[in-house]
């Protein structure tokens, strides 16, 4: 018998634990903070192989409701505890998507430019200050934090498309 894909843990869009806000972690709570890190690290890493896309995923869209994303874009980055402390008034719009509903573009308005704070893999303070396509993923994964989806901040109700169906114009 095969093994199901780790993938499989994804939670899929209409999951009610995904509208939940998730609770904050505490120092004492690495260990656990490390087998999750590593399932979204496995799962992340799945997800590319099979999309060719996909940058970081958060713990609640695998059912942990706890304050945790994983990133990995040229290295892994832990986000425990995130928050903004800035958010610009610049926006930009853009088709957003999401491992909960992969093949399905919402178009979304998210802040141009962000300063997130959070603590590490070792528990220390750190803080990313990050642009466009960067900002828009840190507040994408904070989002599902938060209990949000992409289609809850859909512009409007012609925002929805097929990734199939997607072209190079839009």
């Amino acid at each position: 018998m095969k093994n199901s894909p780790k993938s499989d843990q994804i939670l899929l869009l209409g999951d009610p634990r995904l509208n939940e806000k998730s609770r904050e972690l505490g120092q004492h709570e690495l260990p656990y903070i490390n087998e999750v890190v590593q399932e979204l690290h496995d799962i992340l890493f799945e997800f590319k192989a099979k999309y060719g896309a996909f940058r970081a995923i958060a713990a609640p869209q695998i059912g942990e409701m706890i304050r945790l994303i994983y990133m990995n874009i040229d290295h892994p980055l832990i986000i425990i505890n995130p928050s903004f402390s800035y958010l610009s008034e610049d926006k930009l719009e853009l088709w957003d998507d999401c491992m909960c509903f992969p093949n399905l573009l919402v178009k979304v308005e998210r802040h141009q430019s962000c300063l997130m704070e959070y603590f590490d893999e070792h528990f220390e303070k750190q803080q990313i200050n990050a642009e466009g396509a960067l900002s828009e993923l840190l507040q994408h994964e904070y989002d599902h934090l938060e209990g949000i989806l992409a289609t809850q901040r859909a512009i409007d109700k012609q925002s929805f498309r097929w990734r199939k169906t997607m072209n190079s114009s839009l």
